[in-house]
């Protein structure tokens, strides 16, 4: 009952967004695919363990369509190469609610067994070697389950009769025989979809043929690139089409073919004009558009939002937000596919972050800052939720709007901050390069940042994607005449599983009529910094481009408190002092447990950070210049204690 609750509660929702926003708004777009796939979570469906045992090469779907019923009827065809010896019988997830006219193996009519929960179950004649490449073709015919926000869809446009699909996440095995689950792409599809003269069919791929079949027409559409088995589509209906062409880095003339409501004609027109500029974009930003060698397109239907089917979006209209968003996951979620829904941020935190940089590119700084803001106000909203989903069962979670898509949106723009522009976004295009046409999961994308940028980010991910809330900070400032401004940082957190977030901190020094921006490495609490500016500083302000997560924030002028130097002779000292090549801390009255220590030299710069145990631990400070250094250990309370040691 609680999840049919949730499922009315998301229509709901969605249908208010529909109505108060003639711009499709993030908020709506993650409203929209969360309920458009919340039938798929009422029941438990995982991936088929009895699929396992073969690798999906290549099907040739034949269908008859009449957008006019509610029915599919066609054959497909499919390849397949075993992956264990003994492999006497093949599984399919494949609904029972469809009548299967035959299975030919070779020209031999094979056996099978339907039940009911998805399990189609195929008798071979005899058993295959572990590698052998071999195909079946399965005909079939009758009305998929209709489950309300389905896959299979037919309704009406302006009194026209329309049929899409829709089979995000499990929804593929609704209409044609398939293999779920984020862990078998399809190497190549053929799509021929017979429909009545009077219609179109918009599919993945290339259309390489149409033909006409006594009143009907025969529409053949070829894509030779891995598919996931939920980006696999197909619309009918009275489309008018019209291409776009899309010069690409790599001299690509691109066709961009669109198939519209002829309503909708004229709106379409200027919307995908538009989005010519926003695919070079990607493009350049990070490889050639990954399908080139085909198309991209859309097709319109009727379901709010829109889906990334591979090459060919649906959509419901075409404003700039729904179609950079779907457009972005060409390579993020389509050639690069999530390979859990725990990970699903890296499809839709990616596709979110994208379509807000096309603000940043194309409109003007007050355009992207408020898409900042707005991104920013809806996550610290609430104080608690991780990127990371904990509970893959509950599809509120997976598709929420605040955590999927604006937090992991605003993963990547911190990481971008932390990590510099030139190392981001070298470690996304080696992340794509790596994982092309196949599955990714979050630490993969991990280390190829790593690698580009030699920066460590094993605290920066267990803080941001599997940690919850977000920090506040204080920050208190002054400034004697002639001298360094000294800045005070204390964080405090919104939730208790992330106790401190580590995060450079963007701060702006104004004096008259001249600024300039300070990056603060905040590695701990309470850190101090000695910043040193040609002029006076009047006035400070944190974050003023918005980098970083984080709420309720302060700024003031003040005396700042001394760091607890009192008690460290009781709780910890180091030897020797001078040092040349090292220092031991020494604590014997320390609590167990890991410290984070940082070395602070006498003008206020972090020159060393690391982890130190209770007990005995050595540093080295061999490469230090000469002078007088503070050597800082925050403990598990907060507190920072500090010892002076003299560098020879």
């Amino acid at each position: 009952m609680k999840k049919i609750m949730t499922f009315i509660g998301l229509a709901l929702a969605c249908s208010i967004f529909a109505q108060n926003n003639p711009e499709t708004t993030l908020e709506e777009i993650a409203c929209k695919e969360g309920a458009a796939h919340e039938k798929f979570f009422l029941t438990t469906r995982t991936t088929n363990a009895l699929t396992d045992n073969y690798d999906l090469k290549y099907y040739r779907f034949e269908w008859f369509i009449d957008p006019a019923q509610y029915y599919i009827q066609g054959k497909a065809t499919v390849y397949f190469q075993t992956l264990e010896d003994g492999f006497s019988e093949i599984n399919f997830d494949f609904s029972s609610a469809l009548g299967i006219d035959s299975i030919r193996y070779h020209g031999q009519a094979l056996s099978y067994t339907q039940d009911g929960s998805y399990l189609l179950t195929i008798q071979l004649p005899a058993a295959l070697p572990t590698g052998k490449l071999d195909s079946l073709t399965i005909a079939y015919q009758g009305a998929p389950p209709s489950n309300g926000f389905g896959s299979f869809i037919q309704t009406e446009h302006a009194g026209t009769p329309i049929l899409w699909t829709l089979s995000e996440p499990f929804g593929a095995q609704d209409w044609w025989p398939c293999k779920n689950g984020l862990d078998d792409k399809i190497d190549s599809i053929d799509v021929l979809v017979t429909t009545a003269a009077a219609y179109r069919a918009a599919s993945n791929g290339k259309l390489v043929q149409e033909t006409t079949v006594g009143n009907n027409k025969r529409y053949h559409w070829k894509h030779r690139y891995a598919i996931a088995p939920y980006l696999v589509a197909i619309a009918v209906t009275n489309y008018a089409q019209y291409t776009d062409n899309v010069m690409l880095g790599n001299g690509t003339n691109l066709p961009m073919v669109n198939y519209v409501y002829p309503e909708d004609l004229t709106a379409a027109q200027a919307g995908t004009a538009d989005l010519v500029q926003t695919l070079q974009f990607y493009d350049s930003l990070f490889m050639t558009y990954p399908f080139y060698q085909e198309k991209y397109g859309h097709a319109q239907f009727g379901w709010g939002g829109g889906m990334e089917h591979q090459t060919m979006s649906f959509v419901i209209n075409f404003t700039r937000s729904l179609l950079g968003h779907e457009l972005a996951h060409q390579w993020f979620g389509d050639m690069v596919t999530c390979g859990s829904w725990e990970d699903i941020w890296l499809n839709e935190g990616f596709a979110t972050y994208l379509e807000g940089m096309t603000r940043e590119r194309f409109l003007t700084p007050t355009d992207w800052y408020n898409w900042k803001l707005n991104r920013l106000n809806n996550i610290v909203s609430q104080p608690d939720g991780s990127v990371q989903v904990n509970d893959t069962t509950d599809v509120n979670r997976i598709f929420s709007g605040r955590l999927s898509y604006s937090k992991g949106a605003f993963l990547l723009h911190m990481l971008r901050w932390k990590l510099g522009g030139e190392a981001f976004f070298q470690g996304l295009r080696n992340y794509l390069d790596d994982r092309q046409f196949g599955f990714a999961k979050t630490p993969d994308l991990q280390a190829h940042l790593e690698a580009a940028s030699g920066q460590p980010l094993t605290e920066f991910f267990k803080d941001w994607y599997q940690g919850q809330g977000f920090p506040s900070y204080q920050v208190t400032w002054n400034q004697a005449p002639g001298n360094p401004v000294l800045l005070q940082v204390i964080q405090t957190t919104s939730h208790p599983s992330v106790d401190f977030f580590e995060m450079p901190l963007p701060v702006l020094l104004m004096g008259n009529g001249v600024d300039t921006l300070v990056r603060l490495e905040h590695t701990f609490n309470g850190q101090l910094f000695s910043v040193s500016v040609p002029f006076e500083v009047t006035a400070v302000q944190f974050d003023p481009d918005i980098w970083l997560i984080s709420a309720n924030n302060t700024v003031q002028q003040g005396a700042i408190s001394a760091v607890d130097e009192q008690i460290a002779s009781d709780r910890f000292r180091v030897f020797p002092n001078p040092a040349q090549d090292y220092i031991q801390v020494v604590g014997e009255s320390l609590r167990a447990g890991a410290l984070r220590w940082s070395l602070v030299n006498s003008v206020g710069q972090v020159v060393g950070t690391g982890n130190i145990q209770a007990g005995d631990y050595q540093i080295k400070v061999g490469g230090l210049p000469a002078g007088l250094y503070r050597v800082l250990l925050r403990e598990e309370n907060g507190r920072v204690c500090a010892v002076a040691f003299i560098k020879g």
